[in-house]
């Protein structure tokens, strides 16, 4: 890094965490060899903060420069990622932010091997790329390697898809798998525009980055581009197609709902703490509850492929006891220290504001359209009202914005953010021709879900309450015999559960066998599937057809 200062005491910190990925990174664990010099001489760095440096300078004296190393081994959406077939940097993880200069306009060289080209969602000036700010310069990752880049436009303003799959020419695999892909993905992004009342992106210009791994599925939004991680193997697959199609629109979407209509704990970014925000229910929630909808909108997707979609996020939601103990503000509050710090109890103890958010929204939609308005139209109006100024908002505007379609949420919603009890979800279903049927399982409830594991057969998950954590068995025990009966896999284990009856359970927990007394209980539900009413009303016909079109009531269907 190079500048003239205009400070003569000036700090210097490495961001903690990259925006849209909430969880403290300690990014600063990846940089080593830390130097400053000004005019030929080395100067002094005091340590502030494990991520902070206070430095000492002379502005008369001439531009700084700043040299460091950073470790670049992690192939994710939110760090970096170097070896001999591409490169990928999240900017975040790699430049100092130097006290007085964020606002300042920053440029971006980089040197890459012959046969290589970089990318980078910034405008190009003289072999440099020119970011507005330092904000600007961190929300723009960069990837490089020997690519062919493929462009695509949406409404007149250029799109490029660059794709690392670990050998040169993976894009034309990709294309040869999908012939139609760059068609897809501009009906998805004309979809997204669409829903969001608007003749053109948000972004003057859009970059695509997808690395193509074994199994991974991921995304992270910026104003400008999203990175995304997807399993090559599922693009393979006609519904891992789809699901790649609704990744894309949920990251395309975050373009507005979460880059430009951004919290106020957000506006401006703190990239050295953890704020609170209350609200990133509506930012995810709201986000993953359209991107189904956006591939059916293109044209792209069936309406029932869209219910089985649907479906799953309600039985998992359904499924999950967390529910019962943390609320939909709770779990906002606490991303940054829950959501992506999961482990095998997790379950038990919180849910997701991405999958609870979700499906409060899927409520809020029905709602809405019962008093002739919909969740568009909410998502639309904080667009016109905030998004497109720049302006943040907080809870109390989500909840007017709400209520000025239907003054009863202004109540009714924030008792679904702060309490426990959900909202008449099978009422809402109704009321467009659906229900949740659920199925049961086939083997007893044991309150367990098993690993294989070394060859051997361990406890996955305990669930709280459950036979299996009242035997005494945890997280990790290996189970090794049922009734004197050797446990090889999951398929002994279901086979020799007895509903209501007492079983002998032996364990090895530290090298040490313990036999526990274990009774498992009569079979629950294994999921819910999202159906149809046998005999739906012409009014529930014609409301199902509106909503999965994402329309208000006012407006007539394009489509019978």
């Amino acid at each position: 890094m190079q500048l003239q200062p205009r400070l003569r005491r000036m700090r210097l910190a490495l961001p903690g965490w990259t925006p849209g990925s909430y969880l403290i990174r300690d990014y600063v664990r990846l940089l080593e060899g830390l130097q400053v010099e000004q005019g030929g001489q080395r100067l002094p760095l005091q340590r502030l903060e494990p991520a902070a440096w206070l430095l000492d300078c002379d502005p008369e004296a001439g531009a700084l420069t700043i040299r460091y190393r950073v470790l670049a081994t992690e192939l994710t959406v939110r760090t970096c990622h170097l070896d001999h077939e591409h490169g990928f940097l999240a900017l975040a993880a790699v430049v100092l932010e130097l006290e007085g200069e964020r606002w300042s306009p920053h440029a971006l060289s980089c040197t890459v091997p012959e046969g290589w080209e970089a990318f980078v969602p910034l405008p190009l000036d003289q072999g440099c790329w020119q970011a507005r700010s330092f904000d600007q310069l961190l929300d723009s990752p960069l990837e490089a390697g020997p690519h062919r880049p493929l462009d695509f436009a949406v409404h007149g303003v250029p799109h490029r898809l660059v794709c690392w799959a670990g050998a040169p020419g993976e894009e034309a695999w990709l294309l040869q798998q999908h012939p139609e892909l760059l068609e897809d993905l501009r009906r998805v992004c004309e979809a997204c525009c669409r829903l969001m009342g608007v003749d053109r992106p948000a972004s003057a210009g859009y970059l695509v980055i997808l690395h193509l791994v074994d199994e991974g599925y991921g995304g992270l939004e910026h104003d400008d581009s999203t990175v995304l991680v997807y399993g090559r193997r599922n693009l393979e697959k006609p519904n891992g197609y789809r699901r790649f199609l609704q990744l894309v629109a949920h990251e395309y979407l975050h373009q507005w709902n979460v880059r430009r209509l951004r919290p106020t704990e957000l506006t401006p970014i703190d990239y050295h703490r953890a704020p609170v925000v209350p609200s990133l229910w509506f930012a995810e929630g709201v986000t993953s509850y359209l991107d189904q909808f956006l591939p059916l909108s293109a044209g792209l997707t069936q309406p029932d492929e869209l219910l089985i979609d649907l479906g799953e996020d309600l039985s998992r939601y359904r499924l999950t006891p967390g529910r019962f103990v943390q609320s939909l503000r709770e779990s906002s509050q606490e991303a940054w220290v829950k959501l992506y710090k999961a482990d095998a109890y997790s379950g038990d103890s919180q849910v997701s504001y991405y999958l609870k958010g979700a499906v409060i929204a899927l409520c809020l939609d029905l709602h809405l359209r019962r008093c002739g308005g919909s969740l568009l139209q909410v998502l639309r109006q904080l667009w016109l009202s905030h998004g497109r100024w720049g302006r943040g908002y907080n809870e109390a505007d989500l909840i007017a914005a709400f209520a000025s379609q239907a003054p009863d949420l202004n109540t009714q919603l924030p008792r679904w953010l702060q309490e426990l009890d959900d909202p008449d979800l099978d009422g809402y279903l109704s009321s467009v021709g659906l229900h949740l049927e659920a199925e049961m399982a086939s083997a007893p409830w044991a309150g367990l879900t098993t690993r294989q594991e070394g060859g051997c057969l361990t406890a996955a998950r305990v669930l709280r309450g459950g036979p299996a954590e009242q035997a005494g068995v945890m997280v990790g025990d290996e189970l090794v015999a049922l009734d004197q009966q050797r446990l090889r896999n999951a398929e002994d284990w279901s086979r020799s559960l007895q509903s209501g009856q007492s079983q002998t359970l032996l364990i090895s927990r530290r090298s040490q066998i313990r036999s526990l007394s274990f009774s498992p209980l009569a079979p629950r539900v294994e999921r819910y599937v999202l159906k149809q009413v046998l005999e739906p009303s012409a009014e529930q016909q014609d409301a199902q057809r509106r909503w999965l079109l994402q329309q208000p009531c006012g407006d007539h269907p394009a489509v019978a």
